[in-house]
């Protein structure tokens, strides 16, 4: 068995609002509970609940913009930044800006549906 994994096509994570999310690593696509890698594009106007994640997260923009509600403060992440929120953080993603944004996130350990906890 070799040293490395090859992902040659990622899996597509159904979710509402018209985000896409395709998932490199994680559990669903590579059975990896370590970490969770995905690309994802979020239309304009889209938002998700706050959540209160088990894992912690790196989001790298690529284009676009993101707002983050990170416990007291607001984050516009903008392309070409990253932003790293610590497991136990509350965050709530949005995207209520003009144009879709497109991004990866990085979550330590997995993400999971069981770990987010969104309000």
């Amino acid at each position: 068995m070799p040293g490395y994994t090859l992902v040659t096509e990622a899996t597509r994570i159904p979710v509402p609002g018209g985000k896409l999310i395709e998932e490199l690593f994680g559990r669903v696509n590579t059975g990896t509970d370590g970490f969770s890698l995905a690309h994802m594009i979020a239309p304009v106007g889209w938002s998700e609940p706050a959540q209160t994640p088990e894992f912690g997260e790196l989001t790298v923009m690529l284009r676009g913009k993101m707002r983050l509600e990170l416990g007291d403060g607001t984050v516009d992440l903008e392309a070409g930044q990253a932003l790293w929120s610590e497991a136990g953080q509350q965050v709530r993603y949005s995207n209520p800006f003009d144009d879709e944004n497109e991004y990866y996130s990085l979550c330590i350990p997995a993400f999971s549906p069981d770990t987010v906890h969104r309000t």
